[in-house]
């Protein structure tokens, strides 16, 4: 039976073309199997503080084998999404650092948190989720 990957994909909560343009390349990739614990905008989680928040996301990660951080959204979303590292860092969550799209530079943080950090190619991300998932 094949392995079926758990990943979180730091992206912000709302709407953005590169989160749902990475689901796109792992649905094509071939052999291989994910399930998504991301929070994405049609499925938000529902909140009233940051510390709940906060924890929410602890829930979500907490199952996951691998936290995918979208680099490109750093500078934008930089708390909730350094929020996310430092929880995976926290877990032992290995980093899968996607570089963004036509650019030769991440973010520092992101830098230095990620096991690999790959760009946008499906065999390298995919390639990349194997070799570092828990």
């Amino acid at each position: 039976m094949p392995k079926i990957y758990r990943i979180f994909v730091s992206h912000a909560w709302e709407y953005n073309d590169e989160y749902y343009r990475l689901l796109r390349l792992l649905d094509a990739a071939s052999y291989f199997s994910y399930s998504n614990y991301s929070v994405p905008g049609h499925d938000p989680l529902h909140t009233r503080t940051n510390r709940e928040l906060e924890q929410a996301l602890y829930d979500q990660i907490r199952p996951t084998h691998i936290v995918v951080v979208l680099a490109g959204m750093y500078v934008s979303y930089r708390y909730w999404i350094q929020k996310e590292i430092d929880i995976a860092l926290e877990m032992g969550k290995p980093i899968l650092g996607i570089m963004p799209w036509g650019s030769l530079r991440i973010p520092q943080a992101v830098q230095d948190a990620a096991d690999e950090i790959v760009g946008w190619s499906t065999s390298s991300i995919v390639t990349a989720i194997r070799e570092n998932a828990l």
